[in-house]
């Protein structure tokens, strides 16, 4: 009987950072979800979706010989950025367009690292309905028998709350939260028996546009403007309650002509092909939103913010620059 990856296992978000009994957490990484398999030299990289990475990263494909066998692992593809001091999403994305000779050079420029949290497979063995304190103890002895080394990354895993208190401070270093498992739990393909704590910080932005109704927006499309001056989108609220709607609606004045975004079309989310039917504002208007720290090419959030407040008493321009994307 041939053996397949398995569809991932997923997370629940929860608001509470408190390791709840019987559970272990790990750090929630800014990168790709990612599973890869080694059988009889047949090498797969495969996102969360599906989506078959290894043509854009062969250093990843290449290390497989350091694996045994008919062995599979769930983890997080990570990209360093040494010059930076931070990970950098932004350079993880532009490498999975990459193919052949660029991918090879890229490979060497901006080295991926695979953050192995899971073990699904050991010498032809499934062991995805092992608990997850034995899956962990058969990961920690393979990379330690194997002597495992980069690409090869072992996830950091504890049950003590001091611990998951420090990493929830790595937010700088692009460190998105902590995930948390089952002691006792098997492996779940498709079924949300993690949980998932994301920090968010509190920051401002402009509102360049909305959806629904200028009297009752449904939520703001926020701007903040470059180093050359030109308001360029960075993110998307959450859906605004009705109040906020109508406090927020009053302090909103529809866009003149020579507005920075007339002819631009906006997805209805990261990775989506949905395309949302905006309306353009005056982007005078400063809102403070919480966001997480996982970020897009240019410092595009990749998730919605939350809206907490508008901030009238503030000019466009105090608003933080965005950053300007990678090269």
């Amino acid at each position: 009987m041939t053996w397949s990856l398995p569809e991932p296992m997923l997370t629940v978000a929860v608001d509470s950072p408190k390791l709840p009994a019987g559970w272990a957490a790990e750090p929630k990484w800014d990168g790709f979800r990612a599973a890869v398999s080694t059988d009889a030299g047949t090498v797969v990289l495969r996102s969360r979706r599906g989506t078959q990475m290894g043509p854009a990263f062969p250093e990843i494909v290449a290390a497989t010989s350091q694996l045994p066998d008919q062995t599979a692992l769930d983890g997080e593809l990570i990209l360093w950025d040494w010059e930076a001091g931070r990970l950098s999403f932004e350079q993880l994305q532009n490498r999975l367009r990459r193919r052949g000779a660029a991918a090879a050079r890229a490979a060497e420029r901006w080295p991926a690292q695979f953050v192995a949290f899971d073990l699904l497979r050991l010498s032809g063995t499934d062991i995805t309905g092992w608990p997850y304190m034995r899956r962990r103890a058969a990961l920690e002895e393979l990379f330690v028998t194997r002597a495992l080394s980069a690409p090869w990354v072992l996830c950091p895993s504890t049950t003590n709350p001091a611990t998951i208190h420090e990493w929830l401070t790595w937010g700088s270093v692009r460190i998105e939260g902590v995930i948390f498992k089952g002691l006792n739990d098997p492996y779940r393909p498709t079924v949300r028996g993690w949980r998932k704590y994301k920090t968010r910080e509190t920051t401002e932005a402009v509102v360049g546009a909305i959806t629904g109704p200028l009297t009752a927006p449904s939520t703001l499309l926020l701007g903040r403007h470059d180093t050359a001056g030109h308001l360029q989108y960075v993110g998307r609220t959450t859906t605004l309650t009705r109040v906020t709607a109508a406090t927020t609606a009053a302090l909103l004045t529809p866009a003149t002509s020579g507005h920075p975004w007339t002819g631009w079309t906006f997805s209805a989310g990261w990775g989506s092909r949905q395309q949302l039917e905006v309306t353009l504002v005056t982007p005078d208007l400063v809102v403070e939103v919480a966001v997480d720290v996982a970020r897009d090419v240019g410092g595009r959030w990749r998730h919605p913010a939350r809206f907490h407040r508008a901030r009238p008493e503030l000019q466009a321009d105090e608003v933080a620059r965005r950053p300007e994307p990678p090269v």
